[in-house]
């Protein structure tokens, strides 16, 4: 019988969670400025390559969850039914993608950030996955309104929405450990919205 040969090199996916883990760490000792990628990946245990494998930046470490909810996000937008009123349609997408957030999955940046403060590479790059929220929202209302989703009610629209997303994220980052899942507070951030723009 054939042995079974040993794997080569660590799992894609372990290979980011260590470079995540050793660059938080090291943004905490060090704070983010102060912090090289080369420190990363000495303390990850990976070369260099590996690290831009899977970042752009050394900003992009913070948006691993974000960027895998943004997939999620663009899932759950296609699973509506196309006869859903819009606001319950994205009320439904927005809860079931912030379902999977809850205590054990926090993203660093929300509970963090005083650590890292205002560096403006981080900013841009949290901007950056802002519009892409808001791009995803604003094609499927441009479509549900039968409209083009580079005019301005998708847009405004979707960057409202995007923004109640942004405003309930952060209030439950600091509700503390006893936060729950992050989805209630998304549904109660769109339903105030709703209630603001009269339905």
């Amino acid at each position: 019988m054939e042995e079974p040969k040993p794997a080569r090199g660590r799992p894609r996916a372990s290979s980011r969670e260590l470079l995540e883990d050793a660059a938080f760490e090291l943004f905490l000792e060090n704070t983010y400025s102060k912090t090289t990628v080369e420190q990363i990946t000495q303390r990850a245990g990976v070369g260099r390559s590996t690290f831009f494998n899977y970042f752009g930046s050394k900003s992009d470490v913070f948006w691993g969850d974000i960027d895998r909810a943004s997939d999620v996000l663009q899932q759950r937008l296609d699973e509506q039914a196309p006869d859903a009123r819009l606001t319950i349609a994205l009320t439904a997408a927005l809860a079931a993608t912030a379902r999977d957030f809850g205590p054990s999955r926090v993203p660093w940046i929300l509970t963090q950030y005083p650590f890292v403060g205002t560096v403006a590479e981080v900013q841009a790059s949290a901007l950056a996955r802002f519009s892409r929220w808001a791009g995803l929202v604003a094609t499927f209302t441009g479509v549900r309104l039968g409209l083009d989703p580079e005019t301005l009610r998708p847009r405004t629209l979707a960057y409202a929405v995007t923004g109640a997303v942004v405003a309930a994220a952060q209030e439950w980052a600091a509700a503390g450990p006893s936060r729950g899942s992050l989805e209630p507070f998304v549904v109660a951030a769109l339903d105030s919205l709703g209630a603001e723009l009269g339905g």
